[in-house]
């Protein structure tokens, strides 16, 4: 049975070109293809968008730039992703509003849970920007917040591998997919699902975890339309 409303968890790495770095068009356009699929079946679609393919704190740290500025300017980086993933959805025709958590009216609307309530019953995908709008949180933290606050009832995390290994795929070729996970049976293996405050958050509030490999299409709408798809990590 497929989900009404989702959050859709996305590295700014899964946009970015070879190497990690910028913007690769195409890839973007697959994305915004991928979300108004989904959006297309009638399911709310909410997306929290990472900056790490512009600026993040941790590959950065020796630039000298203290802490909270380097956060700042990784915030700033989820607007211009969000901004070009709103671009290329409304270019395919689907309505869509950036909300940030960081005043930028030239660029977006300001956050307001109610206004963003509002648009996703009128048919609009939201891309929730700037983060929490505070340093020392990551995009997995807002995701997982935004997700709460919004009444989603799954965290589809998009990732470029088929979901959850017991170790490395890419360096053990005997490495096992976990199907479905406990929050529990994550933590006990040392799985690094997300970040530690917001996997404590999902867990906290039992809200499920869908990782899957964005890099098929497809996937996407499979794992919103509640398909077997990836790993669920859940209660």
């Amino acid at each position: 049975m497929k989900y009404q409303r989702i959050m859709l968890k996305l590295s700014g790495e899964a946009l970015a070109k070879s190497g990690g770095a910028g913007l690769n068009h195409a890839v973007l356009m697959d994305v915004a293809k991928s979300i108004q699929e989904v959006a297309d079946k009638g399911i709310q679609v909410v997306v929290v968008v990472g900056g790490g393919n512009i600026w993040r704190y941790r590959d950065t740290t020796d630039s000298g730039i203290e802490r909270s500025a380097s956060d700042a300017m990784g915030m700033l980086a989820t607007i211009m992703n969000s901004v070009a993933l709103q671009s290329a959805l409304e270019k395919m025709g689907k309505h869509t509003r950036v909300c940030s958590a960081i005043d930028v009216p030239q660029l977006a609307e300001p956050y307001l849970r109610r206004r963003v309530l509002r648009h996703l019953e009128k048919g609009r995908v939201v891309i929730c920007a700037g983060g929490t709008g505070n340093p020392y949180f990551t995009t997995d933290s807002a995701a997982a917040l935004r997700a709460l606050e919004l009444g989603c009832e799954v965290l589809l995390k998009a990732t470029n591998v088929d979901g959850v290994y017991d170790k490395d795929p890419d360096e053990h070729k005997d490495a096992k997919l976990y199907k479905e996970l406990s929050y529990q049976e994550a933590i006990e293996k040392h799985l690094n699902i997300m970040d530690q405050a917001a996997f404590s958050l999902c867990q906290d509030q039992h809200l499920p975890i869908r990782v899957f490999n964005y890099t098929e299409r497809a996937n996407l709408l499979k794992a919103a339309l509640g398909e077997e798809i990836g790993t669920l990590v859940h209660g």
